[in-house]
């Protein structure tokens, strides 16, 4: 009991240690988007502030290795942090957008950005397949690690971004001071940001998930609902910070929401590839992760609403009531738990009449469109 206690009490130290690890490597990876290309730079940007998610969850899934019953722990974070993005993330984007401008308008995005719509169904219909058979392998991480560099691989072909003073202006003071440096010692900043960040991770994930587990048992709260919302909403809270800080300039929305479209990408693809390729390490032995009836709920849940914010996106895109249906019904099963159940339906339902629209509408969608003159642009 004393051991439990004194873990709840190092969640004053592990909560502000993760914070602030996200926070410097948010930092150093928006400085380092100006020296590479303009499409990679926002994936990168994306996989690197989220760097602490994936920690936590490779801290879950190598403890899920030791201990099988810990399984629904890594299927909590996981679930819970890519919920957590499209339900919360993509409205809120949407929201202060229209604060600052005093409106209700769409945030357009533009034909290349069809690109990372596209590269979110791949994983998607792939991980349909995991739902449905009721287990994550080792082998499961080839198909899932292919759709991440393919997807890289594409935005590889875009051209470099150009520094100029309206995009210096759009990142914070850290970023924005490190990037006034020239040469290495511009280098040398970025490098550190990444190094100091990289090394409080190491030292505090592992603390961060027992004071989680301890906290949530000392509060009577189900550890599985803990580690599903408050892991996620801590290790993601300074890349929402970004995205809601680009979301304020009319040139910087579409940014912003495809900043949260290529976090969904890469947690969809390279993380979820992650955690059989620990658990497996851990275990000592070629074991898949099985998932239970509640588990596999939660997985269909999670790839459900993923799928509907694809669908709704494919006209290139995000309206008012597109943002507010994300937001409502992400609200309900955040706030009734017991409603995911019957939320699961409620998301099937209005996938299928948005593709009973398009469908109706026989047009195009603008993204296929999109996607296909990019792509013939950048491999003819």
């Amino acid at each position: 009991m004393i051991l439990k206690s004194s873990s709840a009490i190092s969640a004053i130290w592990t909560f502000p240690a993760i914070l602030f690890s996200a926070f410097a490597i948010a930092w150093g990876a928006e400085a380092a988007q100006f020296l590479i290309s303009q499409g990679l730079a926002l994936a990168i940007l994306a996989w690197l502030q989220t760097l602490p998610e994936f920690a936590v969850e490779a801290v879950i899934a190598w403890e899920a290795g030791k201990d099988p019953s810990k399984t629904h722990l890594a299927i909590a974070n996981f679930t819970g942090s890519l919920r957590l993005l499209v339900g919360l993330g993509w409205p809120m984007i949407y929201f202060v957008a229209a604060a600052f401008r005093k409106k209700l308008f769409a945030v357009k995005l533009e034909k290349e950005h069809s690109v990372e719509i596209f590269a979110l169904l791949l994983p998607l219909i792939y991980f349909t397949f995991i739902w449905w058979k009721g287990t994550l392998t080792v082998w499961d991480a080839i198909p899932l690690s292919a759709c991440y560099f393919v997807y890289l691989w594409i935005l590889w072909k875009i051209p470099p971004k150009k520094e100029d003073e309206e995009a210096l202006e759009d990142l914070d003071y850290v970023p924005r001071k490190v990037l006034e440096f020239r040469g290495v010692m511009r280098g040398a900043l970025i490098a550190a940001l990444f190094i100091v960040g990289g090394a409080i991770l190491y030292f505090s994930a592992h603390p961060f998930l027992e004071s989680m587990l301890s906290l949530s048992t000392s509060l009577g709260v189900s550890t599985f609902v803990f580690v599903q919302w408050v892991a996620p909403f801590l290790s993601e809270f300074p890349e929402k910070l970004s995205a809601f800080g680009w979301a304020r300039k009319v040139r910087t929305a579409n940014i912003a929401l495809m900043n949260m479209v290529s976090s969904n990408i890469n947690q969809w693809s390279i993380l979820s590839a992650m955690i059989p390729v620990l658990f497996v390490i851990s275990a000592g032995g070629l074991r898949p992760l099985q998932f239970d009836h509640f588990q596999r709920n939660e997985i269909l849940l999670t790839i459900l609403q993923s799928f509907l914010g694809f669908l709704l996106l494919l006209n290139l895109e995000l309206r008012f009531h597109e943002a507010l249906i994300l937001l409502v019904f992400w609200l309900i099963q955040f706030v009734v738990p017991s409603s995911r159940d019957v939320m699961t339906y409620i998301y099937l339902a209005w996938c299928g009449v948005e593709l009973v629209r398009m469908l109706l509408s026989r047009e195009t969608p603008p993204a296929w469109t999109g996607l296909r003159e990019t792509l013939a642009r950048r491999f003819a």
